[in-house]
């Protein structure tokens, strides 16, 4: 397996509109993430992911970009940035930026031509279709809701958008579009950035002809996905892009990819396939999703999970490459979800950071994930900003569905508990603004918050920065094997990892009770390190897990 910095990078995403504020208008800004760069390097970050902070009227929180060329105002000026990447690799840190190319703004420049004629240059860099029987083009359905076409009363034709109505899809078979990407993205790269995360990338290419979905009903994603996911010339696309971009330069990349299966995401990251480095998949974030999609919230199933993550694990191993994340911009709090928020917080957002962190591929956290911040429960609805959310919302309530069971899917699993404000200290506003902050603080502020975490040894804070450094130090836990122990234990998640002499033994119980478990043949505990623990006064004794443990064994030779 070839070894590769990135192979071996723990990489922390901010969401700059939600991480620090530095002039008080309630909006964090890129000054604002300057400012808290130090506390990152102590944290030991190795790479930056930075949500977009292009111009953007907002309505998908920047990720509909109106020019790619250029800083939204509210974030800081294109000096702000430049200085900002300068502090990151003065740092030692490198930076990666989000790439937004499957859908633009309908306020970019080239929508914005586009809509004015079927005969304007720009027509073909968006998909147009005329209606059929006085009705959309086809069936398909947006990810946020309602139908994905938006009728255009200037030319009488409808324009496809798979999210939001204001993110008109581009149209990747138009050759002229590809070239203007690629010349966007070598703007960044010219300036000195260390890769790309890509938005929804495997959306780029649509089935000829968008037939009709077959049986739109009842799905648990978006109807017609099937035909806009994964499709029939994106691996065409990206080898372009790949020849064209990525392959003069020594980055990063990462492609968020719905609905992708391991053998895919082998041909996307295959290292003679000359596409990507890695794809987020999803499968292990439905883990709690019902039949009726992400909303249909279901009990967690421990056993569903390991199943899950051991499919990556196993199937790319020596093929392809992982991305480990918990957390980001569109996920709920790990704690919330997976661990217990209230008297086993700390020693549970250990053990999920243990659990993960100790497999083969990439690691990513959330801003806040390493103080171990809870999703909130507001009051209102209107207290909400997020569009998927509130489109969901309005979409159920139109149904006759009950406001009450609805929240109850809000508080589990809506995108703003990832988006309230970074909590720095008990001052007001967790310290991200001394403004209004332009999304509500999560109440909790005042108990879980950096300063906090900083003078505590025992924080969820330096438990991060342990399995960080432990990751720098053992070339196993990037590149080791994976082996799965107790595939049906519904509260113990057991694995072993191996590389050349050396083995790492992980036992972590995913539960508030205690587990007895029997010994793992061959793996002597007695004659172990204990590589990392959550448990302040561990024995030797791993076969009795106390609650939410989580404790990792070193053995060598």
């Amino acid at each position: 397996m070839t070894k590769k910095w990135w192979k071996e990078s723990v990489v922390y995403q901010i969401y700059p509109r939600s991480f620090m504020d530095s002039n008080g208008d309630g909006i964090g800004d890129i000054q604002g993430i300057i400012s808290k760069l130090d506390y990152l390097k102590k944290l030991g970050i190795d790479v930056v992911w930075l949500s977009p902070v292009y111009e953007s009227p907002n309505d998908d929180n920047g990720y509909d970009i109106s020019n790619y060329k250029k800083v939204l105002d509210e974030f800081g000026t294109m000096a702000d940035w430049e200085e900002m990447l300068q502090e990151m690799h003065k740092r030692d840190m490198k930076l990666v930026m989000d790439l937004v190319v499957n859908h633009s703004s309908d306020e970019h420049g080239w929508f914005v031509e586009s809509r004015k004629s079927k005969d304007n240059p720009y027509r073909d860099y968006y998909i147009w279709r005329e209606g059929k029987d006085g009705k959309e083009p086809n069936n398909w359905e947006s990810v946020f809701s309602g139908s994905a076409w938006e009728y255009d009363d200037s030319t009488g034709e409808y324009f496809l958008h798979i999210f939001s109505k204001k993110q008109p899809d581009l149209n990747w078979e138009n050759p002229k579009l590809r070239e203007e990407i690629y010349d966007m993205m070598k703007f960044w790269l010219h300036k000195g950035i260390d890769g790309f995360r890509m938005d929804v990338i495997n959306f780029i290419s649509k089935v000829p002809g968008l037939p009709d979905a077959p049986n739109p009903e009842g799905k648990s994603f978006a109807s017609g996905h099937e035909y806009f996911m994964n499709g029939p010339r994106i691996h065409e696309f990206l080898q372009e892009m790949n020849r064209e971009v990525l392959s003069h330069y020594d980055i990063m990349t990462v492609g968020e990819m719905p609905g992708v299966t391991p053998d895919e995401a082998v041909l996307y990251t295959g290292e003679d396939r000359d596409e990507l480095n890695m794809v987020f998949q999803f499968e292990h974030m439905d883990v709690d999703s019902g039949p009726g999609g992400k909303w249909d919230v279901i009990p967690f199933d421990l056993v569903k999970l390991k199943t899950i993550l051991t499919k990556w694990q196993t199937g790319l191993h020596g093929k392809g490459w992982n991305s480990l994340y918990w957390n980001n911009h569109d996920q709920p709090r790990i704690v919330s979800r997976l661990g217990d928020d209230g008297e086993y917080r700390v020693k549970s957002a250990k053990m999920l950071a243990t659990l993960l962190h100790l497999m083969q591929g990439t690691a990513y956290i959330y801003q806040g994930e390493e103080l171990g911040m809870t999703n909130v429960r507001f009051s209102s609805i209107d207290e909400y900003m997020d569009i998927e959310t509130l489109n969901m919302y309005r979409e159920k309530r139109s149904q006759g569905k009950d406001h009450h069971e609805i929240m109850k899917s809000i508080y589990v699993k809506g995108r703003d508990n990832a988006r309230t404000p970074m909590q720095w200290n008990s001052n007001n506003h967790g310290g991200f603004t001394v403004g209004e902050p332009w999304i509500k603080s999560n109440p909790n502020y005042k108990d879980i918050n950096a300063e906090e975490a900083l003078q505590d040894p025992g924080s969820v804070f330096f438990h991060y920065q342990k399995l960080i450094s432990l990751r720098k130090e053992h070339e196993i836990i990037p590149y080791g094997t994976f082996e799965l122990h107790y595939a049906d234990h519904p509260s113990v998640y057991a694995y072993t990892r191996a590389y050349g002499n050396e083995r790492i033994l992980v036992l972590c119980n995913v539960s508030g009770d205690q587990q007895v478990i029997e010994n793992i043949a061959s793996f002597d505990t007695t004659k172990a390190d204990v590589l990392i623990t959550n448990e302040e006064q561990h024995s030797k004794d791993a076969f009795t897990l106390k609650p939410w443990e989580a404790t990792a064994y070193y053995l060598k030779g």
